[in-house]
């Protein structure tokens, strides 16, 4: 049956085996094609045919409907009676057809491993769930769909440079990244690491500090542990703080060339990884140094592919630490002739209720262009209970806001 539409197109019942619909809503997802489009072509491959193709199983086919150019349908209907095949057949073979034609494009991975420094020095803001998060976004199935978007408040500040409130987000259904992630807990506080569900490493056995230090007891990749969670396969692997980390400034000290020693140390793992996130302390010393020297820009890199992510809160402490962060980074591109990206701010622990000091913060770091905020993560029960848990959010509650908003990180940094 069909039911005329104001446009050019009209709709069109039928029916189409469940694992055909959802095959086709991702790989319509993947490729950046509207479902109805892609039925509208493999309705017309399949009319072009010189013989039938091979009988498809439709035992089960659930109620589908989609909009179609006028009389395609009626043209369709008319093919299958011609070939004596049933309608219901007909469209299975069609939108077969349409995705052996249109295979799943391959992943996106970036050309030169990309290298996230998470950071500001003020404690509390929220670096390791950004981090965390931001990681487990990156590292989602390909094969999948997922809740993305972003609440219509901070759509509409984006555009408008302004905006004072979060509300229910706007989302869609989109394919994971698929990318091969791995975290670095780089504070020695090691909260990245309980909050994932392993264990701090041991103060006498090896560690990234010694690996700095210069004094290794073995290999990097051999600390490096998974995080697991179905959706994101064997991609996101965990590289577990250690409290010798809390020593790091005073062995960097007598470190030739420290500036360059995380960088030293994680280079043997870059080629394993599409993304490296560094989840930086609350710190001003030398191992900040080394986290901005490790993700600047290299010779030949594209411009914000790697760089540092800043993690605020809506409030003054942020803003006045944001300053001290900001003028650091500054030094070091000046001093030691580099290019760091500023791959944007990120506001997190939102909430509007908390009244004034929230939303004019809100607004004040809408309204710095560059660098541009980037994500607007609410203050939800989600997150807190995930760390309770020792799981990743996105496992824990992949539909929630906090989960829908991170996502939209990720796709705006990717």
């Amino acid at each position: 049956m069909t039911s005329p539409t104001s446009g050019d197109r009209e709709k069109i019942v039928s029916k189409l085996p469940g694992s055909l619909q959802q095959e086709l809503k991702i790989r319509t997802a993947q490729r950046g094609i509207d479902i109805q489009h892609a039925v509208e072509e493999g309705i017309q491959a399949w009319s072009s045919l010189g013989s039938n193709l091979a009988t498809i199983d439709t035992t089960g086919a659930k109620s589908y409907s989609t909009w179609l150019p006028s009389g395609q349908w009626d043209r369709f209907r008319t093919d299958c009676a011609s070939r004596g095949v049933p309608l219901v057949q007909g469209l299975a073979q069609s939108v077969s057809l349409w995705l052996d034609t249109n295979p799943a494009p391959g992943v996106q991975r970036p050309v030169l491993v990309k290298r996230l420094i998470v950071c500001n020095q003020k404690g509390g803001v929220g670096k390791t769930a950004v981090t965390a998060g931001t990681g487990q976004a990156f590292a989602e199935d390909a094969d999948q769909l997922f809740a993305v978007g972003v609440s219509k408040h901070f759509a509409q500040a984006r555009a408008e440079g302004g905006g004072a409130a979060i509300d229910e987000p706007i989302h869609e259904q989109l394919p994971g990244l698929g990318l091969r992630v791995l975290l670095v807990d780089y504070d020695p506080q090691g909260h990245l690491t309980r909050q994932l569900g392993h264990e701090l490493l041991s103060h006498d056995g090896d560690s990234l500090t010694n690996h700095m230090a210069g004094t290794a007891q073995g290999k990097l990749s051999d600390l490096v542990v998974a995080v697991d969670g179905e959706r994101f396969g064997d991609r996101l692997h965990l590289l577990p703080a250690c409290t010798d980390a809390f020593l790091l400034d005073v062995k960097l000290s007598g470190v030739r060339a420290r500036e360059a020693a995380l960088e030293r140390a994680l280079t043997p793992l870059e080629d394993e990884y599409d993304a490296i996130l560094i989840d930086c302390p609350p710190s001003l010393g030398l191992s900040m140094d080394t986290a901005v020297y490790y993700g600047r820009r290299r010779d030949g890199e594209a411009p914000g592919n790697s760089g540092a992510l800043v993690v605020v809160q809506a409030e003054d402490s942020s803003a006045d630490a944001y300053g001290l962060l900001t003028s650091q980074i500054d030094d070091l591109r000046a001093d030691m002739a580099i290019d760091l990206d500023y791959l944007g701010i990120v506001i997190n622990h939102y909430d509007a209720r908390r009244g004034f000091i929230a939303t004019s913060s809100l607004e004040s770091w809408m309204a710095i262009r560059d660098p541009r905020v980037v994500g607007l993560i609410g203050d939800l029960k989600e997150q807190k209970e995930a760390v309770r848990m020792k799981q990743p959010l996105l496992d824990y509650a992949p539909r929630c806001q906090q989960s829908v908003a991170i996502r939209a990180l990720a796709r705006e940094i990717a």
